[in-house]
């Protein structure tokens, strides 16, 4: 699946330059879906995350900061910079970044993402098409964000890969509230990159049932199972726990 995973980062990097490239001045200066953050600051945020990969040094010292400090503290970087800048970054570091994700594909050595868990090298590229694929769809087009038209496709290969990440990093990202879970609760997800996710131990006492996309609104917060027409059954003080789940 991590080979699909570049795909959908291709496919992406692509989609973003082509918005960006359309993009007037008042366009980039707009509130996206991310509060505190603009259009640019989110092509900024994934830019940085590309220099993660090629050269952090490029970056600030953000080793002591949670990770969503951290977001905040490398597109404050560059927040002086032009739009333009922003997306010549983009296209230059996006070429290299990926260059470098696609020879994790077959690796199998643990690295560590601060409060974001530890996870194989070869699952970083779904973390990466998981990112790419939120921002993009959620934060940058409407409802939630300022731009309109039709955002990029949430297809099989595009949804499969953000799945892959959710399904390595819910676990991890979430333990605490999973250890308050009196039985197991069955995600019964169908669409695009459709899949059973089991949350708990033992058989499965509660049931939530989604549409793919909807899903990844939803376990990143972005949405509530109301406006994503959730449908659910059984325990209410574990179907609350399942509500309150997140995924980074």
């Amino acid at each position: 699946m991590t080979q699909k995973a570049i795909e959908a980062l291709a496919a992406d990097r692509e989609a973003l330059l082509k918005i960006g490239a359309g993009l007037g001045e008042a366009e980039w200066g707009l509130p996206s879906g991310c509060p505190g953050w603009s259009v640019q600051s989110v092509v900024a945020h994934l830019g940085a995350l590309y220099w993660v990969v090629v050269d952090p040094s490029t970056l600030p010292d953000v080793s002591d900061l949670p990770t969503e400090r951290a977001q905040d503290v490398f597109v404050e970087q560059r927040r002086s910079w032009t739009a333009a800048q922003v997306l010549a970054d983009y296209e230059s570091v996006s070429t290299r970044a990926l260059a470098a994700l696609e020879g994790l594909v077959e690796q199998d050595f643990s690295v560590p993402l601060g409060d974001l868990g530890t996870y194989r090298a070869s699952e970083l590229p779904s973390a990466f098409a998981f990112d790419h694929f939120l921002h993009i769809r959620s934060d940058l087009f409407a409802p939630r964000g300022p731009l309109t038209g039709a955002p990029p496709p949430s297809d099989e290969v595009h949804l499969g890969s953000a799945l892959d990440w959710v399904e390595a990093a819910l676990p991890q990202q979430n333990a605490p509230a999973l250890e308050g879970l009196r039985s197991a609760v069955e995600i019964d997800l169908r669409g695009p990159g459709a899949r059973p996710i089991r949350l708990g131990p033992g058989e499965p006492a509660s049931r939530v049932m989604s549409d793919t996309d909807s899903f990844v609104r939803w376990i990143t917060q972005r949405t509530t199972w109301e406006e994503a027409g959730v449908a659910c059954s059984g325990d209410e003080g574990d179907l609350a726990i399942t509500r309150s789940l997140r995924v980074f």
